[in-house]
């Protein structure tokens, strides 16, 4: 399965490396696009479940690292949550 890395900027400015299994991170993404942090989060969660929805059908697992790439987003938008307009920016895909 091709797997792509995108990078991200949290809303206090900090960069973040992320993995996804599946190129359909594609689908829900654009580079240089800010996203209200909410979004972000909710087309992540999207994007990442079906990535590894992806690989147990092709492996008969669901994929370790996407969920637990999930699990870290959701965990660091936490952090933001109380911001005024929070947003993250999508910088760039890494192939």
């Amino acid at each position: 399965m091709p797997q792509i890395n995108f990078q991200i900027s949290w809303p206090d400015g900090s960069e973040q490396t992320c993995y996804s299994p599946s190129l359909i991170v594609k689908e829900y993404f654009e580079p240089d696009v800010e996203y209200a942090l909410d979004e972000f989060v909710e087309s992540a969660r999207t994007a990442l479940n079906i990535a590894s929805d992806r690989v147990k059908a092709k492996y008969g697992f669901p994929c370790g690292l996407a969920i637990g790439q999930l699990q870290d987003i959701e965990a660091r938008a936490s952090e933001y949550q109380n911001l005024e307009n929070p947003q993250v920016k999508f910088i760039r895909f890494i192939e």
